[in-house]
C-alpha cells in the first residue's frame, strides 16, 4: 500500500469520495444536487473527493466548508462501501458541526429530513444503500413525542 492510499484508508488503486451524514434535532442534512444534468434535483448526502494529500475526515471537512459553509468534525464511518468503478468507492461518514449554519453554496437546497421522510426524497442511486443505516440512526435519535 502506497502512503497515498494508506491516507485515502485503502488499497493503492482506491479511489475515495466521501459524504456526510450530519444529524441535528432527530433529523439528517441532504443536499439537491445541481449537476451533471443526469443527476440534478436528486437529493444526496454531502461531500466530494479525497485529494492526494488528505486523510478521508479532512477531505470532507474541506468538502463541507465549500460546499455548505460550515466547520465540522468528521466521526465514525455509516453504513457501506458504495463500490463506483473504475477502483472508486464511495464511504459515509458521520459529521458534527462546529460552527455555521449550513447553506446550499454548491447545492440547488437543503433539506432536513425525519425517518419518515427520508425515503420519500429521490436519493442518487450511490447514496441509496445507506438509507437502512441513516434510518436506523434517524430512529435511534428520533425526540421523544410530548406528553
Amino acid at each position: 500500500m502506497s502512503d497515498e492510499a494508506a491516507r485515502a484508508g485503502g488499497a493503492a488503486d482506491e479511489y475515495e469520495i466521501v459524504a456526510g451524514a450530519i444529524f441535528r434535532d432527530g433529523r439528517l442534512l441532504l443536499a439537491q444536487r445541481i449537476r451533471p444534468p443526469e443527476l440534478a434535483g436528486m437529493w444526496e448526502l454531502p461531500g466530494g473527493k479525497v485529494e492526494a494529500f488528505e486523510t478521508p475526515q479532512h477531505a470532507l471537512e474541506r468538502e463541507l466548508a465549500e460546499e455548505l459553509g460550515v466547520v465540522v468534525r468528521c466521526g465514525r464511518r455509516i453504513g457501506v462501501d458504495v463500490a463506483l468503478g473504475s477502483g472508486r468507492v464511495l464511504r459515509a461518514y458521520r459529521v458534527d458541526i462546529l460552527a455555521g449554519e449550513p447553506a446550499a453554496l454548491d447545492h440547488a437546497q437543503l433539506a432536513w429530513v425525519d425517518a419518515d421522510d427520508l425515503e420519500k426524497f429521490d436519493m442518487v442511486v450511490n447514496d441509496q444503500a445507506w438509507i437502512p443505516d441513516l434510518l436506523t440512526e434517524l430512529r435511534r435519535l428520533r425526540l421523544p413525542e410530548p406528553s
